[in-house]
């Protein structure tokens, strides 16, 4: 069983996904032609951005690569990106456990009315495999692990419901949320967007990609931005002229291809999300419901990769100025292009592109600082599950942790450690704190009927 599960989800979210969708849409009540076509494009969509994501980050990994070389250091633990670590969870020998665990939780949860999110997103239960995973490792309790995945878990669907109205004013997909742990990122980058307000001038600022346009005319246009930025990374790791202008032209080209390739996900998720919203609320009568997603819908937005693509300087620049304070011995590689942070600051800041890259900026240290403080573990679950082998002294972590504050404080946490436990509790307190400013926030633009 476990090998015929771990097949179709080496298939690829972009056939295991669209697989999902259209079983859901015929389960909803669309007609077959309707639920292919739909579950075809889905997976054309996705396949169309891991192309463009891969193409960018041939573009700007080198550069960043030369950068980091430049500066001379030694550091030991590599960033490998998310697809290793995902097989180091899926060998875990009780993944599939997390299977019924994160569908019983998602059913009793919209039994008792603590949630209108429906997760269907089931790849990326790798996310909760990864956690149990640790957790258990460090603590030796498989108990431990379940429980710390299903806190994660409750985590996600309430913060389905918390963001799918700033979803859709986004994306204008009806009836949809993302449930990726990424989202749970929003906390801590909503409670540093609230400190923003209090700086004058930058209060007073909100510029999204569309308002540069008008602005800056040529230079706020998606190829413009995305050949300077991509130049601009490209000098800084020593190119000369073909390799600045080939690089420049690489980002440029991936910032225009965004948005063509992301209107395929409303295309496909459209009418999926209007039968499943039509199915539940004729046997739940005045409920709402939204189905969760993958967050790769949301690449539409010009403001997410402008942001993702200005902070990979900034995030060489912390992981060099960290390494020699000890805080950090991580080489970004892998991760470079950061879009868990970026995706949950365009939630919090609503699109306001300048405030995204300075929260973004803040926020990087905290995904260093967690990665390199797992990166014995991750190295050891490797070689304990044979999918990875490490040369000696040298180890492999990942910076796109998702919500490192939240992975670290439950893997400490249930390990008996104070600062995990405390961490712990101050998450949960920015959890509420954040519950009730996105609540008061939606009811502000409703009445505002925005």
């Amino acid at each position: 069983m476990l090998d015929a599960v771990n097949y179709i989800l080496g298939l690829g979210a972009a056939i295991f996904l669209p697989l999902v969708m259209i079983v859901l849409g015929l389960a909803m009540g669309m007609s077959l032609k309707k639920a292919i076509s739909a579950g075809l494009t889905l997976g054309i969509a996705f396949t169309g951005m891991n192309v463009i994501l891969g193409f960018m980050f041939d573009a700007i990994g080198p550069a960043a690569t030369a950068l980091v070389e430049h500066t001379g250091l030694q550091l030991t633990a590599i960033d490998v990106g998310w697809s290793p670590i995902a097989a180091i969870a899926w060998a875990w020998p009780y993944a599939l456990i997390l299977f019924p665990v994160q569908i019983a939780i998602n059913i009793l949860m919209l039994a008792l009315k603590w949630t209108n999110c429906l997760n269907v997103d089931l790849w990326n239960v790798w996310g909760k495999i990864f956690v149990a995973a640790m957790v258990m490792g460090l603590t030796g309790s498989l108990a431990f692990g379940l429980i710390a995945a299903g806190i994660q878990i409750v985590f996600e669907l309430i913060n389905g419901d918390l963001i799918q109205k700033q979803l859709y004013r986004i994306c204008k997909i009806p009836g949809v949320t993302c449930t990726h742990p990424m989202m749970l990122q929003a906390p801590l980058l909503s409670a540093i967007n609230r400190v923003l307000d209090f700086i004058p001038g930058l209060n007073q600022v909100n510029m999204n990609a569309a308002d540069m346009r008008k602005k800056l005319g040529l230079f706020g246009e998606n190829s413009v931005m995305g050949f300077l930025i991509g130049a601009l990374i490209a000098v800084m790791g020593g190119y000369d002229l073909k390799g600045v202008l080939t690089t420049a032209m690489q980002v440029a080209t991936s910032l225009v291809l965004f948005p063509m390739v992301a209107k395929l996900f409303m295309q496909a998720l459209a009418p999926i999300a209007d039968a499943a919203g039509a199915f539940m609320k004729a046997r739940f009568k005045g409920r709402e419901f939204y189905v969760g997603l993958d967050w790769p819908f949301l690449a539409g937005s010009s403001e997410l990769w402008v942001t993702a693509i200005i902070l990979v300087p900034f995030e060489l620049l912390w992981a060099v100025g960290l390494s020699y304070f000890d805080m950090n011995n991580v080489i970004p590689l892998a991760s470079v292009i950061n879009v868990v942070v970026a995706v949950p600051a365009l939630i919090v800041t609503g699109g306001n592109l300048l405030r995204m890259i300075i929260i973004c900026i803040i926020a990087t240290p905290t995904y260093l600082w967690v990665a390199t403080s797992f990166a014995g573990m991750l190295t050891d679950m490797a070689a304990q599950s044979g999918t990875l082998q490490v040369q000696a002294g040298q180890y492999i972590t990942w910076i796109q942790l998702e919500v490192p504050e939240l992975r670290w404080s439950l893997a400490h946490m249930f390990n008996g450690e104070p600062a995990g436990i405390g961490l712990f509790v101050l998450f949960c307190a920015m959890f509420v704190w954040y519950f009730k400013r996105m609540k008061k926030r939606d009811a502000e633009l409703e009445a505002a009927g925005k």
